[in-house]
C-alpha cells in the first residue's frame, strides 16, 4: 500500500479504536501501523481499571461511554476484552470529601451509577477493609477491570475483518509534510502517502510530530506496578479499589493475586522511551508493600510474583491531545493518555473517528485539541483520583 486515506500510528487501545471506528465508518482505506504487537506499549501494561470517577464532565462522560463500550465489547467486536464488573471502591481521605461529593453529584447528572456508601454498607461490602483514617467511600458498580490486551486485540481484529491494513513491526519513522500539509509516512519500506495521519504513537508521538515541525509539549514518565500472591485462605478485595488516603491501586486478578501500585500524588520520573528500567525499584515494592498491607490487612505476607514499569505519556494538565491542529491540514494528535488512556481510550477513538469524518466534535470533546496549549485554556483538575 503506497497510499491511503489514513494512517494510524500505534495499535495502543485509543489507536485501535480509532482505525476501527474509521474503516467502521468506510472513510476508505486505513492503515494501523504498530512498532511492535498490539498493545505492546503503555496499554498492554496498564493497570485496566474501569471507572468513571473524574471532576470534570467531559471525562466522566467518556469514561462513562467507555464502560458502555467494555460491557458490550463482544457484540461490538466479536470478541470480549475481558471486562469484569466486580466494582471500584473510591478511598477518600478528609481533606477530599468536599470534593469528592461535588464530583459525585455531577457524575450522577451525567448517569452514572455512583454514590457514597454507609459505614454499614462499607462494613458489609469491604470486610477486608482497614477504614482508619478513611472519611468516605465512593462505590460504581459498573466499574472493575478489563484485559487491556484482549480489549486491543478485538479493536484489531474487527478492524481488519471490516477490510483495514495493519502491518506489525513496522516502524513510522517520520511524517512527510508540504507546507502546512501533511501528506503520509515514512516506513523503514518506503513512503506512505495519505488524506490524513493520526498520530496515536504514545510516548513515541513528540519525537514524531517534532521531526515535522508540529511542537508537542509532553513528559514521558516510568510507571511501576507489581504483582502479589496472597497467603491461601484469606478474603481479598474483590473490586478495583483507588485509595486516596494512602496514595494506592489495586486490582483483582484472580486465584489470590493482585496488581499493586502508587497513585498520585507521588515522585514522576522522567525517562527515555528507548532505553528506561523495565523492572520495579526495590523502594517502590518495599513502599507499596507497607502501604497495602496496613489498609489491606489480608495482604500482610503476600509474596510479590512478578514487578514491571511501563510509560505514561503526560500533558502539561493530564488529558490528551486529541484531534486536528489550526492551520495544519492532514493531521490529528491523538496520545497523552496518562494514567486516563485505558479506560477512556475506546470512547476517545470513537469520537476521533467521527471528527475525521465530519469535520466537527462535540465542543466539550473539541477543547482537547492542543490548540489549547496556545489558547492557555487548560484542563483544571480537582482532588478525587483523576490522575490514575
Amino acid at each position: 500500500m503506497a497510499s491511503c486515506d489514513v494512517v494510524v500510528i500505534g495499535a495502543g487501545i485509543t489507536g485501535a479504536s480509532t482505525a476501527y471506528h474509521l474503516q467502521k465508518r468506510k472513510v476508505g482505506r486505513v492503515l494501523l501501523l504498530e512498532r511492535s504487537t498490539p498493545a505492546a506499549g503503555g496499554t498492554g501494561r496498564s493497570a485496566a481499571i474501569v471507572r468513571q470517577h473524574y471532576s470534570t464532565p467531559l471525562m466522566a462522560r467518556l469514561a462513562l461511554a467507555g464502560v458502555g463500550i467494555f460491557r458490550g465489547m463482544k457484540e461490538e467486536l466479536g470478541q470480549d476484552g475481558g471486562y469484569q464488573r466486580t466494582g471500584w471502591a473510591f478511598l477518600v481521605p478528609a481533606d477530599a470529601r468536599a470534593v469528592a461529593e461535588r464530583n459525585v453529584a455531577m457524575q450522577r447528572g451525567l448517569g452514572i451509577d455512583t454514590r457514597f456508601l454507609s459505614d454499614a454498607e462499607v462494613a458489609d461490602r469491604l470486610p477486608w477493609l482497614n477504614p482508619e483514617n478513611v472519611a468516605g467511600v465512593v462505590w460504581e458498580a459498573e466499574g472493575g477491570y478489563a484485559d487491556p490486551v484482549r480489549s486491543t486485540e478485538a479493536y484489531v481484529g474487527a478492524f481488519e475483518r471490516l477490510g483495514g491494513t495493519v502491518r506489525l513491526r513496522t516502524a513510522c519513522r517520520g511524517l512527510l509534510r508540504q507546507g502546512e500539509r501533511i501528506t503520509g509516512v515514512m516506513t523503514d519500506e518506503g513512503e506512505i502517502s495519505a488524506g490524513a495521519v493520526v498520530n496515536a504513537a504514545g510516548p513515541w508521538a513528540p519525537r514524531l510530530a517534532e521531526l515535522a515541525g508540529i511542537p508537542m509539549t509532553m513528559r514521558t514518565l516510568r510507571e511501576q506496578d507489581t504483582v502479589w500472591q496472597a497467603r491461601s485462605g484469606r478474603a481479598l478485595p474483590d473490586c478495583s479499589d483507588s485509595n486516596a488516603v494512602d496514595a494506592i491501586y489495586l486490582r483483582p486478578l484472580g486465584g489470590g493475586r493482585v496488581v499493586l501500585g502508587r497513585g498520585f500524588p507521588k515522585p514522576y520520573l522522567d525517562c527515555d522511551p528507548e532505553n528506561y528500567k523495565q523492572t520495579a525499584d526495590a523502594d517502590f515494592i518495599a513502599e507499596v508493600q507497607e502501604r497495602a498491607e496496613h489498609r489491606f490487612p489480608p495482604l500482610q505476607g503476600a509474596t510479590l510474583v512478578d514487578s514491571y514499569a511501563a510509560l505514561y505519556d503526560v500533558t502539561p494538565d493530564w488529558y490528551q491531545y486529541v484531534g486536528p491542529r489550526a492551520g495544519l491540514d492532514g493531521y490529528y494528535d491523538c496520545s497523552g493518555g496518562s494514567g486516563h488512556g485505558f479506560k477512556v481510550g475506546p470512547a476517545i477513538g470513537r469520537e476521533l473517528a467521527g471528527w475525521i469524518v465530519d469535520g466537527r466534535a462535540a465542543p466539550d470533546f473539541a477543547r482537547l485539541s492542543y490548540d489549547r496549549i496556545a489558547r492557555n485554556e487548560l484542563f483544571k483538575q480537582a482532588y478525587g483520583g483523576n490522575r490514575g
